[in-house]
């Protein structure tokens, strides 16, 4: 019936062929990397000729381009679902780090080496502010206190990657640095770093975190 808004067939179908398609692109992925990532490859394993997926999407970048806007996605609604059921910077952090943990490959696509010739659309970067939003509320919440310290003082001169967010100065700092040292580890500890060490690096995490918590930054 026109006008209720349900899909034809047509376009379930054409969603399920999307969808299939990034099932493999994150295969691939897992495999080699994202910078060997090839619709042709995926023409293969589907069973299809290369021009055929080109109907579903335009080339590489633009398949990139939907399996970053997912991964951001993924992230922003854990993290907000996170923050929604009363979770500090703390619980954030575990948030985050179960969500890395879960599929390493996802994010090392928005967190890892850029992929060589691409670069993402404006949208994708509207949905990583989104996370960056929320971290920032539990960086303000409670308000930090103390006097401006210099880089504090130097982040309130430069705070546009920040947006429109009302955090003071020391709360861009205490972002910037649970920001940098959790995402250090967990970058060294998904790609394997820490395996022959020694160590469990989920309580290297909680005592960076810890630490950060302590003393504001």
């Amino acid at each position: 019936m026109a006008g209720t808004g349900a899909e034809t067939p047509r376009e379930r179908y054409r969603t399920q062929v999307r969808a299939e398609i990034k099932e493999h692109a994150w295969e691939q992925i897992a495999t080699a990397g994202a910078t060997a990532l090839s619709l042709n490859a995926i023409a293969k394993r589907m069973g299809v000729s290369g021009p055929a997926l080109y109907r579903y999407f335009a080339g590489r970048d633009e398949l990139i381009t939907e399996l970053v806007r997912d991964a951001y996605r993924s992230l922003a609604d854990t993290l907000r679902a996170a923050s929604a059921a009363g979770a500090d910077l703390a619980g954030l952090a575990q948030a985050l780090r179960a969500w890395a943990l879960a599929d390493p490959q996802r994010y090392f696509l928005i967190y890892g080496t850029p992929v060589p010739g691409y670069r993402a659309p404006e949208d994708t970067t509207a949905i990583s502010a989104e996370i960056m939003t929320t971290l920032l509320d539990a960086c303000t919440t409670p308000a930090p206190t103390g006097p401006a310290r210099p880089f504090g003082t130097h982040l309130a001169e430069h705070r546009d990657w920040a947006g429109d967010h009302p955090a003071p100065p020391e709360a861009l700092h205490r972002f910037l640095a649970f920001w940098t040292r959790l995402h250090g580890v967990l970058s060294l500890e998904l790609a394997g770093h820490f395996t022959a060490m020694g160590f469990d690096p989920a309580l290297l995490y909680a005592a960076e975190l810890d630490d950060l918590q302590a003393h504001g930054s």
